[in-house]
This record gives structure tokens, sequence and C-alpha cells, in this order.
């Protein structure tokens, strides 16, 4: 059975900075790509970030860059989100989805989701 699970989110202040593990289970995470779409409240689905599956390409949203960065940690089949410099505008409900190839910036595309960890951030 093929689990994605998100945590780390929390309630911070503007500029605060967090880090959230997208953990894996069921499939070898460094076989995918690996992206983050945030579901603001009220909002449709948004792309902040995506990884392929060997870390050679990287994309991120304007709206991010230079404030979240994407990793993997092969060895515990985790990818990360830091994000720093954190707005309020980031307050959403982060979800972190997976599939094979190099990754799409539309979640149509992506197989295997995650629950969700919410992120608040309060000016």
């Amino acid at each position: 059975q093929v689990q994605l699970v998100e945590s780390g989110g929390a309630s911070v202040q503007a500029g605060g900075s967090l880090r959230l593990p997208c953990a894996a289970s069921g499939l070898t995470l460094s076989s995918y790509a690996v992206g983050w779409f945030p579901l603001p409240p009220g909002k449709e689905r948004e792309f902040v970030v995506h990884i392929s599956w060997n870390g050679g390409r990287i994309l991120y949203a304007d709206s991010v860059k230079g404030r979240f960065t994407i990793s993997r940690d092969n060895a515990k089949n985790t990818v990360y989100l830091q994000m720093s410099g954190l707005k309020p505008e980031d307050t959403a409900a982060y979800y972190c989805a997976a599939t094979k190839g190099s990754g799409s910036i539309y979640y149509e595309f992506y197989d295997y989701w995650g629950q969700g960890t919410q992120v608040t951030v309060s000016s």
C-alpha cells in the first residue's frame, strides 16, 4: 500500500520558517518526481515546486523563488520542503504528490497524494 505522509505544518508569524517532510512508504520515492501543491482556504489548488526523480530538474513557482527549497533524502525515502520568509498568503494545506517521470506543474499528472499538513502564517 502506497502512502505519502506530510508533517511539520504549524502556525507561525510572518517571516518565520518551517520544514515539511513528505515521507513515503510502499514506493521508492527516488524513482518518482515529487511536487508540492498547497490548497489555500477558499481557493484552487496551487503549484509551488516540483523535483524530478533524480533531482536534476527543479522548478519553483515565482511566488516562492528564493524562499522555498525542495530536497531529497533517499536514505529516508523522504522529500523536504524548506520554507522561509513565510508570508500570510502562504497560508494553506500543503500536499505532496508523486508521479513517474520528470514531474509537472499540473497536479492532475500526479498519481499518489498525501493527506496534507496545515501551514498558517499570521501577520
